[in-house]
């Protein structure tokens, strides 16, 4: 079996750089290699938008390093099916769709609305715990 594919959520990611804990080790084995990123240009544009939230106090030093890394890292696709399973927060429907293109293995988010959805066409939907202990 290949490396273990992955739509990292923005929430993840923001917290992977922002504080210890689980999402930063999941950030840690997308770094050392053990887990492909996969991501759109749609996820990465949110995740320019939130880290430029005035509640996180990121310098532009960290924001720019933080990008710079994760498009050196990242495998970026194009999504080409439109997908809207998600009623209660449409936004999120761009992870699914994400995972889907790539086939990805799992969805790694902290979002309710992601997560009450527990699978999808076989990609499975984790927390950063949750997704740690299966790895």
């Amino acid at each position: 079996m290949g490396k273990t594919k992955a739509i990292v959520d923005t929430n993840i990611l923001i917290s992977a750089l922002g504080w210890k804990g689980n999402p930063r080790k999941v950030f840690e084995k997308i770094i050392n290699g053990e887990v492909e990123l996969v991501i759109s240009d749609d996820i990465f544009r949110e995740l320019s938008r939130v880290l430029d939230y005035p509640k996180f106090i990121f310098t532009e030093e960290q924001k720019d390093r933080f990008k710079s890394l994760i498009l050196e890292i990242s495998t970026f696709v194009e999504p080409i099916e439109k997908i809207n399973i998600v009623k209660e927060d449409p936004e999120d429907n761009k992870i699914i769709e994400c995972a889907v293109s790539c086939n990805a293995d799992y969805i790694v988010t902290g979002d309710r609305h992601l997560l009450n959805l527990k699978e999808f066409r076989g990609i499975k939907i984790r927390n950063a715990r949750d997704f740690l202990q299966s790895m």
